[in-house]
């Protein structure tokens, strides 16, 4: 398991030439020009714009999953509503929906609306409660919650929005945390979806500025790559080591009573 990662970490430091010829891991010598030259690999933009470009991307996910998802969780969960369990079998069917079935009417869509080339189609969506995993997963969570706290905070004179954000929100903290890492995870690591909508190198991701490096025609720079690669990675390690506690309840927790 541990292998790979070491190796990623023996090849940000080899030339070229020993990358993929030589026979240890230990680098005979060390070229920490690969960083440097990664970080400067493109002629318009630093690497440094592309890893803001993530997290723009990443941070505006997570609000948005994290707003809409916990809402959504919250009406069908605890409201009672006309068509309720045909609108929670309809949410729970996307999850086995294919994204590549969607990809064309949803282009077709950000297209008229003068998006292309902009972080909008990697946003507005997770405003709109589009993740049906996150809606399930808080769903099953606030299902184990106690509703006579909502029943004592009625007596009180607490409306629908009031008991959620005073009782529901702050009991949900590990399922939130548990979307916030998950959505954070598949933003930063996501390819196809910028590959689909960002044209501009100013406005590329992480993955799409990896994903440069390799030419097709044989001149690839592995070792800028790899080095861009493991610093990639930071962020991610970073992030999930912050929150482990909370992801690690919220999963154990979801669905019990």
């Amino acid at each position: 398991m541990i292998y790979p990662l070491v190796w990623l970490v023996s090849a940000s430091l080899k030339p070229a030439n020993e990358i993929f010829g030589g026979q240890g891991l230990w680098p005979t010598t060390f070229r920490w020009e690969n960083y440097v030259d990664g970080w400067y690999a493109f002629s318009d933009v630093t690497f440094g714009t592309l890893f803001f470009n993530s997290f723009v991307i990443a941070i505006g996910s997570i609000v948005g999953n994290l707003v809409s998802c916990s809402l959504a969780a919250y009406a069908f969960a605890r409201l009672d509503f006309r068509f309720k369990n045909v609108l929670f079998f309809v949410m729970l069917s996307t999850i086995m929906l294919p994204y590549h079935v969607q990809v064309i009417p949803q282009y077709i869509t950000f297209l008229n609306l003068g998006w292309i080339n902009t972080f909008y189609p990697l946003i507005v969506p997770k405003f709109l409660a589009t993740d049906a995993f996150f809606i399930f997963l808080m769903v099953q969570f606030i299902r184990g919650l106690p509703r006579e706290l909502d029943e004592a905070a009625e007596i009180d004179g607490a409306g629908f929005f009031q008991i959620f954000v005073r009782i529901i929100l702050p009991l949900l903290t590990p399922a939130l945390a548990t979307t916030a890492v998950f959505t954070f995870i598949w933003t930063w690591n996501d390819f196809f979806s910028p590959l689909i909508y960002l044209t501009g190198s100013e406005h590329f991701t992480v993955p799409l500025g990896l994903r440069s490096f390799l030419d097709t025609e044989g001149r690839s720079s592995y070792g800028p790559m790899f080095a861009m690669s493991l610093a990639s990675l930071g962020p991610i390690f970073g992030f999930f080591l912050a929150s482990q506690r909370l992801l690690v309840r919220g999963i154990a927790t979801t669905g019990l009573k």
